[in-house]
């Protein structure tokens, strides 16, 4: 039996090569086409085919288990412009532009999935605020027919310049990534960034409308799973904030760190009962990964997101789309679709329809990190959480 740094070797050797350079990105050009019916593109990438988002019935995507799936998670970019140490190497490289999708091809896509029932959209990364022409991109998504829910995980940062414009373009609200809210902490987590700008970050987000306002905590052990627990509980006491402990998932090429360092739901939990006392439960519907309670008294509430200890796979209804093109299946399995490929060659519309309703179908019904399978092929801000 190999052991885990024997299969990363044997899956380093077993990759690709890449792929020959592309010309940069042209504007697209359209074809001659009869008004109404599909439209060829000319683009620097090849020929993509754009039909309208049939208006007759939606065809609602199942993967075999009877889950239906209506929530596509999609990656502006693998790069981000802060180095958490749970989420990837201090040194890392990142795609060319070229080889992530297009606005248009975003776009496309996003069509593609609402014509089979897809009807909640959440924009991730890296970090997805600094995609250039983020705000306009976002503008064109919440255009989409059958869009019905568009929001966005984001570490903040630029929150200050962009939450309004993202806002104003169709953007409902934000989920903020922030471990702790000591500074000097939190600049050792993140590596690079300022808690300064995270506040003013949630603040901007708050002003414009981007609310509830959700903020995700991984807690890892030694670095946040103490004091910083608390205080990001205590923050829900007179604000409507939910805070979200997430249990950390192992990725890629810091997965012996992760392993090493996840701290459980229930010791998350208990934490937080030595303080404040007995949780109330605010209702749990299976299906939203958060589990809700309340500090007595609270106005906001405190969620719990065990996908290591006790997962919540019953009601997963997610796909997610990588910056590079590919279908993923499920966060914690290296499962995926190349939708990228079959586009810039030229498929039709019908075509990526049933391709993404194939990748669907074939969902797996949950991680195997019980079996200790684990998902070895990208970094987490290679896949967009």
């Amino acid at each position: 039996m190999p052991t885990q740094k024997e299969r990363r070797s044997m899956h380093s050797r077993s990759l690709p090569p890449s792929p020959p350079k592309l010309e940069e990105e042209l504007p697209l050009v359209v074809d001659p086409a009869i008004p109404g019916m599909a439209r060829p593109f000319r683009t620097g990438y090849g020929q993509v085919t754009v039909a309208p988002v049939p208006d007759t019935t939606i065809e609602p995507m199942h993967d075999s288990y009877g889950r239906r799936i209506h929530y596509l998670r999609i990656s502006l970019t693998d790069a981000c412009n802060l180095r958490c140490v749970y989420c990837m190497p201090e040194e890392m490289t990142f795609r060319p532009r070229r080889e992530l999708l297009s606005d248009d091809e975003i776009i496309f896509l996003v069509q593609v999935g609402a014509s089979l029932g897809v009807n909640k959209i959440r924009l991730t990364g890296g970090e997805p605020t600094i995609r250039p022409g983020v705000v306009e991109l976002v503008r064109r998504i919440a255009q989409v027919p059958g869009i019905q829910d568009l929001a966005m995980t984001t570490n903040a940062i630029l929150l200050k310049e962009l939450a309004r414009p993202l806002a104003e373009a169709g953007l409902k609200r934000v989920n903020i990534s922030i471990d702790t809210i000591q500074p000097e902490k939190y600049h050792r987590i993140t590596r690079w960034g300022s808690i300064d700008d995270l506040w003013e970050g949630i603040q901007a987000a708050e002003e414009a409308g981007l609310l509830p306002i959700k903020l995700n905590s991984v807690v890892v052990r030694n670095f946040n799973d103490d004091q910083d627990v608390i205080d990001l509980a205590r923050l829900t006491l007179k604000k409507p904030w939910e805070v979200r402990y997430i249990e950390m998932m192992p990725f890629g090429h810091v997965t012996d760190f992760q392993q090493t360092n996840v701290v459980p739901y229930d010791e998350i939990r208990r934490k937080v009962e030595s303080v404040f006392g007995p949780l109330e439960e605010v209702g749990y519907d299976y299906v939203d990964p958060s589990r809700p309670f309340r500090i007595p008294g609270a106005k906001g509430t405190l969620g719990f997101i065990s996908s290591v200890t006790e997962p919540f796979c019953q009601g997963c209804g997610r796909i997610r789309l990588t910056a590079d093109g590919k279908l993923r299946l499920c966060l914690l399995r290296d499962d995926e679709v190349d939708l990228l490929t079959p586009l810039r060659n030229g498929a039709s519309f019908e075509e990526m329809r049933q391709l993404m309703r194939d990748g669907a179908f074939h969902k797996p019904w949950g991680h195997g990190l019980d079996q200790g399978e684990i998902a070895e092929g990208r970094a987490m801000n290679q896949i967009g959480g």
